[in-house]
């Protein structure tokens, strides 16, 4: 009989004294080990940069390293996708030291989508350059949101290698482009790290701050080479295109090694006696699973790492390991924390050393880990419930084994249709290609005020508007007399603040701010599209581990007021929508089937909300009257004749919760497919809708103008209703549950819901689509 792996050893401590016919593992499979493939140093990198990698420890590349250094010193774009640990800061380093030291005027930008991912970059660079000459002209700096002012000025004037984030090269940079003239007209590269998060809606706008920064460098003279690094992801090379509108090469092959890993995937049991919304059974929190699961790990000895969806859920998990561990062996409760965003930076230090040498053996955190930090050594990982998008599940599952040494990674499936799914087709997670990041940068709720700020930095001439392909917007921009046009091109109306007026992270529409009533501290802001269902009245909020509740929400003012309090349940709204089809982009017939893409007008109105305890049974449901809200945006649809719908069984009287039951199931398994939330979409069913005269389902983009969520939903179709309609017919409950077909945000309640109808519906549409 083969020795078992250390990674089986850790899964077999986990399960110990489970009756095998109850255990919640539903698969489980060893990936093999790799050996490193080494390459040779380029003849181009002078031997001052290649001697700092070697006193690094760096004495050979790997092949990805040297493949993605020669691109980008040849001036072609590129993006290296490889796995976390594979050393992707070394092939944008190399020809960037090596640029700026055969170069004195040549400078660098880098970008990465956190604060704490670029401390971490510029720490590892001034280590590399630590105590050699060549490299003191360089001062590398960082130009973000925590710089102080002095400090700022300094790097404007002296730095040749900035790291920031989109943000603050929107605000912060491009905002005032003259003082920047010298350091833009000697761009040499710009590095955009960890390129797979930008996506959606944060995704578009930062698609079009980079593509802004570089038309003010070419404006110069310069000609940038972007280098992006990304985890492995579906056909990268297409999504830096969209980033950063030029062609560019994918580097995918990963030369790193990589120790052998055991994954399993995990499903909680059902917990007797608690029922939720309609009497529907409760699975066992995936946070209480991890709890106990890292406790398991930690009694062993595995540094492990457990990765979960929100701060709070963080705190929670390693305060119930503790406990866990006090009754156990009370001298391990010091080794285990929390680590989240919102956390002084001297701290975050400390927990990451502390992790990394051991002093630490568990750790919950927020995906704040996923990114960049370099811990190595880990045994084990957990990842409480799908993480929400394949990339982002393999970031984290790779921090377990850096060592080369085995590992042991679990996922721990949440009570939500998706996470069901993936636990029982493990070939959906593990097997297939990793999504490809959904951007949309043409929607005109982005592009329009882009175009503004793009006019302040520099006029828009016929080319620009030729290459944003915006020549309509324009025009309109033109007619509301926010664009000036003057023969050197479109000018920005006088008095305007445009960038000022973007918020890169929050969505599109005005923000409204969340603020602490009783101190009068600013906890947070949420869009204005978002508010009415988020931070209504009575709403709970959570902040950095604290709970307040909602007192206020001003539209008006832009407030929502609140006061801190720590209640045992937690609230979701209550909505009623109406769809109004506006225009049809596309559409397919299959027989009884339609589908289409569809511009839609979403009439919303939060009429109320439930109160859930923690444990998932509901409280109550308290009734608002709030304002209507339409929201113009685009939607993915099918209808259904009736005819073919009775025919399999579905009665007219059963069309409304049969087709709503489906709905629910298609929203929850449309991020399998598309790199989005359930948060970010929305859907509708009726079963006669005015504009289409049939029984109809709507998933849409919960952004104006959409996102590309929708449209990635219609290119894919056949996949997403065939996912959904297996992890439907798979759930193990009788008449549905929140891992199918139950909702967290249904504006009616989950009433009425048809299981059995649903899958009669979606088994229909698959049938027609042949």
């Amino acid at each position: 009989m083969p020795e078992q792996s250390y990674g089986e050893q850790l899964l077999a401590r986990s399960l110990a004294g489970v009756e095998p016919s109850l255990s919640p593992v539903t698969y489980r499979t060893v990936i093999d080990s790799q050996t490193a493939q080494f390459g040779e140093w380029p003849d181009w990198a002078p031997p001052g940069v290649v001697d700092a990698f070697g006193e690094a420890g760096v004495r050979r590349p790997w092949t990805h390293q040297v493949a993605a250094a020669q691109e980008a010193h040849a001036g072609r774009h590129v993006v290296l996708a490889t796995g976390t640990a594979s050393g992707k800061s070394l092939a944008y380093q190399l020809p960037i030291l090596s640029e700026l030291t055969a170069d004195n005027h040549a400078t660098a930008l880098y970008l990465s989508p956190t604060k704490a991912l670029g401390a971490d970059q510029i720490r590892s660079l001034v280590s590399l350059l630590a105590g050699r000459r060549e490299f003191s002209h360089i001062a590398p700096c960082a130009y973000d949101g925590d710089t102080e002012p002095e400090v700022r000025q300094w790097a404007r004037e002296h730095s040749r290698w900035i790291f920031t984030n989109p943000d603050m090269l929107h605000l912060g940079i491009l905002s005032s482009p003259a003082r920047w003239r010298h350091f833009f007209r000697h761009l040499r590269y710009l590095v955009i790290d960890e390129c797979h998060h930008y996506r959606g809606v944060f995704g578009s706008h930062t698609a079009l701050v980079v593509q802004r920064a570089l038309r003010v460098a070419r404006a110069g003279g310069a000609d940038p080479t972007v280098i992006a690094a990304s985890a492995t992801a579906g056909e990268p090379g297409l999504a830096l295109e969209r980033l950063i509108g030029r062609p560019c090469t994918a580097i995918t092959a990963d030369g790193s090694p990589h120790g052998e890993r055991t994954v399993a995937l995990w499903e909680p049991g059902f917990t007797p006696g608690v029922t939720g919304e309609q009497g529907a059974p409760v699975r066992r929190a995936a946070g209480t699973e991890a709890a106990r699961i890292m406790a398991d790990l930690v009694i062993e000895g595995a540094r492990t790492l457990c990765f979960v969806r929100s701060r709070v859920g963080a705190e929670v998990a390693a305060r119930s390991t503790r406990q866990i561990l006090a009754a156990v062996d009370p001298e391990l409760v010091d080794r285990v924390a929390a680590y989240r965003a919102g956390y002084l930076a001297d701290d975050r230090r400390k927990l990451e050393a502390a992790l990394s040498d051991g002093e630490l053996l568990g750790v919950a955190t927020t995906n704040a880990l996923e990114l960049g930090v370099d811990i190595a050594g880990l045994d084990a990982v957990i990842v409480a419930g799908y993480p929400g998008t394949v990339a982002s599940f393999w970031q984290q599952a790779g921090r377990a084994g850096r060592r080369g040494a085995g590992s042991l990674v679990v996922m721990i499936a949440r009570d939500d249709p998706l996470d069901t799914y993936l636990v029982h087709h493990p070939e959906a997670l593990l097997s297939r290609p990793v999504e490809v990041s959904v951007t949309d940068p043409t929607n005109p709720y982005v592009l329009g005020p882009h175009l503004l700020c793009a006019a302040a930095e520099l006029p828009l001439t016929e080319a620009d508007v030729e290459a944003f392909d915006a020549q309509a917007l324009v025009d309109d921009l033109t007619t509301q007399g926010l664009l000036r046009r003057r023969l050197a091109g479109w000018y920005v109306a006088a008095g305007l603040d445009p960038h000022g007026d973007i918020d890169i992270r929050g969505g599109i529409g005005g923000q409204v701010m969340i603020v602490d009533a009783t101190t009068s501290q600013l906890l947070g802001t949420v869009d204005t599209g978002r508010a009415m269902s988020t931070v209504h009245a009575g709403a709970v909020h959570l902040h950095q581990g604290r709970s307040y509740v909602v007192d206020e929400l001003d539209l008006d003012n832009g407030l929502a007021l609140t006061h801190p309090e720590d209640p045992d349940w937690t609230t979701s709204a209550r909505q009623s929508t109406a769809m109004d089809i506006t225009a049809t982009t596309d559409e397919r017939r299959h027989g009884a089937l339609t589908v289409a893409l569809v511009d839609v007008d979403v009439t919303h109105q939060v009429v109320g909300y439930l109160r859930t305890l923690l444990s998932g049974e509901v409280l109550d449901v308290v009734e608002l009257d709030m304002p209507a809200q339409t929201l113009s945006t685009r939607s993915v649809m099918y209808t259904i004749t009736p005819e073919a719908l009775e025919a399999v069984g579905v009665s007219v009287s059963r069309f409304p919760g049969a087709l709503h039951a489906a709905e629910h199931a298609a929203i929850g398994l449309l991020p399998l497919i598309a790199t989005c939330d359930r948060w970010d979409i929305g859907g509708l069913s009726t079963n006669l809708h005015p504009d289409t005269g049939l029984p109809t389902v709507f998933v849409y983009d919960g952004y104006p103008g959409g996102a590309g969520f929708a449209a990635r939903g219609f290119a894919a179709f056949e996949t997403w209703i065939r996912a959904t309609r297996d992890a439907v017919t798979e759930c193990r409950c009788e008449t549905g549950c929140p891992s199918c077909v139950q909702s967290p945000k249904c504006g009616n309640g989950n009433e009425p819901l048809d299981k059995p109808g649903a899958i009669a519906v979606l088994d229909l549409v698959l049938r027609e689509l042949g």
